[in-house]
């Protein structure tokens, strides 16, 4: 017997396009589930019937993509907005942070592979020893769709995924919504590279429990260009090496706090970071700051309407109190904001801030982190760090939730703890997630098995044959 989604809404095809949700219920009889599954292929015919399905194109997505797809699983990956990268692209949230501690790899395989190649195209500069990321934008878009397209992946950009068709536990399809109109998508394993852990939400995954509300608030990147970059200023806070002191423009920051002390009305902020995206005179800049709920629409929407007010706010005091900016300008700013926290599933195993910064390696690690663990605060200006003396350990059973037998995630829904969370949600840590899950759904489609049943000692000799480090 089918169940559908609770949250699946179908665009009903007659005049006025009325909405109509699925009743919540399992449905009664063998014929009326027939019959539901009827119309919903009329209103939602299928497109396309795979191996494996990614949701979400960020940097866990399109590297699960590639993953899977090179393993021989036929792959399709969902992507809301026309192109791939996820917070790089989407949110201008930069460096790609991290790959090395001492100049060794500590995320390798697929992920360094985009590296090197971006770093051949002249879209990126490597930051050693701590192989941060400087990257330009749309050459890491170009980058993304070359590396997807010639592992043979199908996409679906323009897509939102509004639905999942689910029998029991087990998820059978994904229904998107395009140009073309409501399509749905078949596949053995779908992984959920969404961040905001949609599909799992959909499914009914339980997700980690937010007893205060408290999330780390989201951050409106934009591009300033006419930006003094030979400055002695910007040479030193730029680069996110580690050599030059801290990564968090200083000088700025203890001036904005200082105008802040004597009565100026300035947003919250962070930082500043100013970050190099390659070219002469421009920076990206992550300072806004604001709590927001990335899974509620309105409130989101809200608070990014204040976080751009807030962008022009500090290119005006940068302009006005930094000879570096004078000349400065909002050349561009980022598709959306940037997310920090959000869902995250409860895994088989969570993992713990305290596994993490000691270290603890798990029989079935599949991927690592070198990040500080970096909580910022959802008011105000502070920010809690805690750097890592080694790189942490990350094990596949956090990728995967109980009794869902094709359905795994990667990037910042997976399952950890506030504090490891603060960690692993950056982008060299999501595609290193993102690479085990695609091996491992490749994996369960060659074997015919529940992601529950993986072989993990293959699925890291896999890994460990692509260059991870583990």
């Amino acid at each position: 017997m089918t169940k559908i989604s609770r949250r699946l809404f179908l665009k009903k095809a007659v005049a006025g396009l009325a909405v109509m949700a699925v009743s919540p219920s399992l449905l009664t009889s063998c014929d009326e589930a027939e019959e539901t599954n009827r119309k919903i292929r009329k209103l939602a015919p299928l497109a396309g019937n795979y191996d494996v399905v990614v949701v979400g194109g960020g940097p866990a997505g399109f590297i699960a993509a590639i993953a899977a797809a090179r393993q021989g699983a036929k792959t399709a990956i969902i992507e809301r907005y026309g192109f791939f990268g996820g917070m790089a692209t989407i949110g201008y949230v930069a460096p790609i942070s991290v790959f090395a501690l001492k100049n060794e790899l500590v995320i390798g395989g697929i992920p360094w592979e985009f590296v090197k190649r971006l770093e051949q195209m002249g879209g990126a500069f490597i930051e050693w020893p701590k192989a941060n990321i400087d990257f330009d934008i749309e050459l890491y878009k170009l980058c993304c769709q070359r590396m997807i397209l010639e592992a043979g992946v199908d996409i679906y950009t323009h897509s939102s995924m509004v639905g999942c068709e689910m029998s029991g536990k087990s998820i059978d399809s994904v229904i998107i919504e395009n140009k073309n109109g409501l399509e749905t998508l078949t596949s053995k394993v779908f992984i959920d590279c969404t961040g905001d852990g949609d599909l799992a939400h959909m499914a009914d995954v339980p997700m980690q429990p937010n007893p205060d509300g408290e999330v780390q608030p989201s951050s409106f990147c934009f591009i300033l260009s006419g930006v003094d970059t030979d400055s002695e200023l910007l040479n030193k806070c730029m680069y996110h090496n580690g050599i030059n002191g801290p990564s968090q423009c200083r000088p700025v920051r203890e001036k904005l706090l200082a105008m802040k002390e004597a009565g100026v009305d300035l947003p919250d902020f962070g930082g500043p970071w100013f970050n190099n995206v390659m070219h002469k005179g421009s920076v990206a800049v992550n300072i806004t700051r604001r709590a927001a709920d990335s899974t509620d629409n309105r409130n989101f929407s809200a608070v990014e309407c204040q976080l751009r007010e807030d962008i022009f706010t500090f290119a005006r005091v940068l302009k006005e109190n930094f000879k570096e900016f004078k000349d400065c300008y909002v050349s561009s700013t980022a598709p959306q904001a940037g997310i920090r926290e959000s869902r995250r599933i409860v895994g088989v195993h969570t993992v713990t801030a305290d596994e993490y910064v000691n270290t603890f390696h798990y029989e079935d690690s599949i991927s690592r982190g070198i990040h500080p663990i970096d909580i910022h605060a959802s008011k105000g200006t502070h920010q809690t760090r805690i750097d890592l003396t080694r790189p942490a350990y990350v094990p596949y059973r956090a990728l995967i939730a109980p009794e869902y037998p094709n359905l795994l995630v990667a990037g910042r829904c997976i399952s950890t703890d506030r504090q490891a969370l603060a960690s692993l949600r950056v982008m060299a840590s999501c595609m290193g997630t993102g690479q085990a899950a695609g091996a491992a759904a490749a994996q369960c489609v060659a074997k015919g098995c529940a992601v529950q049943d993986v072989d993990t000692a293959a699925l890291v000799a896999t890994l460990k044959e692509w260059g991870a480090v583990l």
